[in-house]
């Protein structure tokens, strides 16, 4: 999901246990992602909230994965990465991506992706869901899990959680 275009979701997820896990870097922009998917969660009517630091952004799989596999009924996975002058974005932006959309399929839990690749300070903080942000990305990724859990139970039941 993102910008123009993006749905309106309106969902219920009360009695979800949702686990938030979010990187340590950038602090301005990491706390308006964690900010906009608190808001998200609240107006979904989630109060069942863990929030969970991981040392950076490669990490976001591993700290994800567990919290899926510790009972998480969708976890929000945020973080930033920006473009740097070595091939480091990539690795990190390719390994971080790919590991969280493992996680999803491997635990059957939907991973809310909320991590952002991009190329300097100023991209970022336009989509922290700050008040001059333009875009709200922990919110977006708040409601992409929700919507998918909802599909989820509405087509397979109790979900296709597996362990």
């Amino acid at each position: 999901m993102s910008g123009a275009g993006a749905p309106t979701l309106t969902i219920d997820a009360s009695g979800a246990r949702v686990v938030i896990v979010a990187s340590s870097w950038h602090t301005e922009v990491m706390d308006g992602l964690i900010a906009g998917a608190r808001a998200a969660l609240a107006d979904a009517q989630v109060t069942d909230v863990e929030l969970v630091r991981s040392p950076g952004s490669f990490e976001l799989p591993i700290v994800s994965q567990a919290a899926a596999r510790g009972g998480a009924d969708a976890v929000i996975a945020l973080g930033v990465i920006i473009r740097g002058g070595t091939p480091h974005f990539e690795y990190v932006s390719a390994a971080a991506t790919d590991g969280l959309a493992r996680v999803a399929l491997d635990t059957g839990v939907p991973i809310g992706f909320g991590l952002l690749t991009c190329d300097d300070d100023a991209q970022a903080l336009d989509r922290a869901g700050l008040p001059d942000s333009r875009e709200d990305k922990g919110r977006e990724a708040v409601e992409a899990a929700l919507a998918t859990r909802a599909v989820l139970i509405g087509s397979f039941g109790s979900g296709a959680r597996s362990s």
